[in-house]
């Protein structure tokens, strides 16, 4: 579903920044079916990974392919649903509106966009408020329309970029209980998150980037021992990768 090879990306000088090596040489795929969690403290690399998987920037060297494509051919995102960190929708539109709009964009006919929005936002707990606008809406409320239109043409590869941000307890228990619901349907699933606790229960792959460079790949099992938790085996091999530069 995803493969990077031997991948580089610095972001060059620019005025009153120096020059910054973001990637150094990354390597990871992720499995049709899988779901992998990408974690790192900030400036790990963790969103110019994510950044270079949809062709928003391009790698200095090094080779990407997503859906068995180079991610620049087009008509690969109707194939991807993508969840920012930080939603932005237009102030002037309603819910509905910017899920017509996502729906359609995928190729979707209208009968199909009303019934894949009923869906969602009866799932996500919108659909009471499908026409009010979005400027209205809450931080959890814009985080979980967002997810709606990440799942709107029910893509096989979903990027999700800390989904959990802005949600409050109620909201982040259903989106932890919708992502395991999609991962039982076969879904190809990448998240980054911040928060730990919710490793154990969803992924089933874990990849750790510090400063630029992957310092674990593989299984959650093979991470953390029964006697440490998720948070206490990334900050130990984090501190060991620290120690040896």
């Amino acid at each position: 579903m995803i493969r990077l090879q031997n991948i580089h990306k610095t972001y060059p000088r620019q005025l009153g920044t120096p020059e910054y090596k973001a990637l150094d040489d990354i390597s990871f795929q992720l499995q049709k079916g899988e779901t992998m969690g990408l974690i790192g403290a900030n400036g790990a690399g963790k969103s110019t990974t994510i950044k270079l998987i949809l062709d928003f920037i391009r790698p200095d060297k090094g080779r990407i392919t997503v859906l068995g494509r180079n991610p620049s051919y087009p008509l690969i995102r109707q194939q991807i649903g993508y969840l920012p960190e930080v939603a932005r929708f237009p102030q002037n539109l309603t819910c509905m509106e910017m899920i017509r709009f996502a729906g359609e964009t995928c190729g979707l006919s209208r009968s199909e966009v009303a019934k894949a929005a009923e869906k969602w936002l009866l799932r996500l707990d919108l659909w009471e408020s499908r026409e009010r606008l979005l400027r209205g809406f809450s931080k959890g409320m814009q985080q979980r329309a967002s997810f709606a239109m990440a799942l709107i043409h029910e893509p096989e590869l979903l990027i999700l970029d800390e989904p959990m941000s802005g949600l409050d307890p109620i909201g982040r228990a259903k989106i932890v209980e919708l992502i395991l619901e999609l991962k039982r349907e076969g879904r190809s699933i990448l998240f980054c998150t911040h928060l730990l606790d919710d490793i154990n229960r969803l992924v089933d792959k874990l990849l750790v980037l510090h400063n630029g460079q992957i310092r674990y790949e593989g299984y959650l099992d093979s991470f953390c021992n029964s006697e440490q938790s998720v948070e206490e085996a990334f900050l130990a091999l984090v501190a060991k990768g620290d120690a040896s530069l």
